[in-house]
């Protein structure tokens, strides 16, 4: 993890951050589904924590799940982001956080229509997107 960023105040954090954005990442929200900008974004590039700027996702590694949220089959790396136990809303998931300030980019679920066997299930607002 970032020291940079890891050890941030909320109120850095509601600088930073748009409200949707600190709602989403700070507070753990989750988009609507099917509405998200990068829910039907095709473009090639990468996609990073929008609030740290982490990479996290290679546009090779994105597929529609038809979840209605933008679906990834593999991070970057495992040392990008990091995996922690959710048991909110009474289910048991698996919640995906990024690895350079710790914020909140969604979910990881077992999917066996691709080859990796997980779906990174990430909420747009979490993410920015730079072209290669």
């Amino acid at each position: 993890m970032n020291d940079q960023t890891q050890n941030k105040s909320n109120s850095y954090w509601k600088t930073k951050l748009t409200p949707e954005q600190y709602r989403v990442c700070r507070l753990k929200g989750t988009d609507s589904p099917f509405i998200g900008k990068y829910y039907h974004h095709n473009q090639k590039g990468i996609y990073r924590c929008v609030a740290c700027g982490q990479l996290l996702f290679l546009s090779d590694a994105k597929y529609d799940s038809g979840s209605g949220w933008p679906s990834f089959s593999t991070p970057l790396s495992k040392n990008k982001i990091f995996l922690k136990e959710d048991k909110s809303l009474s289910m048991k998931r698996t919640e995906v956080l990024c690895a350079g300030c710790s914020s909140h980019l969604g979910h990881v679920f077992d999917d066996d229509t691709v080859l990796s066997g997980t779906r990174y299930c990430i909420n747009s607002t979490a993410l920015d997107f730079n072209k290669t």
